[in-house]
């Protein structure tokens, strides 16, 4: 709702913004992880300058994917292409998406 407001009397971040933020918590490469109670493979990459961020994944053992592009784009903010996907469905599953816990290196 427009005008909300925190129990602190802030803003709550946008939609946008907490996309965003989820996206720049996952780790560059390839990881696993877990949406909608589904394992899924993501592999992240970012270009060297910051301005695109591409993601891929895909269910493991399913047939579901998420693909998009996001620019950041001088003075506008940024841009979310979906590839052949609603908006909608790139952000559920940004924020939704749980990565596995990095598996501890063994000791040999």
């Amino acid at each position: 709702m427009p005008g909300t407001m925190t129990a602190e009397g802030k803003k709550p971040p946008s939609i946008q913004a907490t996309f965003e933020d989820a996206l720049a918590k996952l780790p560059d490469g390839y990881v696993d992880g877990y949406f909608g109670n589904r394992s899924w493979g993501v592999t992240v990459k970012r270009s060297g300058d910051g301005k695109r961020t591409w993601l891929y994944g895909e269910e493991l053992g399913g047939t579901d994917i998420v693909s998009f592009n996001l620019y950041r784009l001088a003075g506008r903010g940024s841009a979310l292409n979906p590839c052949e996907m609603s908006s909608a469905k790139v952000i559920e599953f940004v924020l939704g998406f749980e990565p596995r816990p990095a598996k501890a290196a063994s000791r040999s």
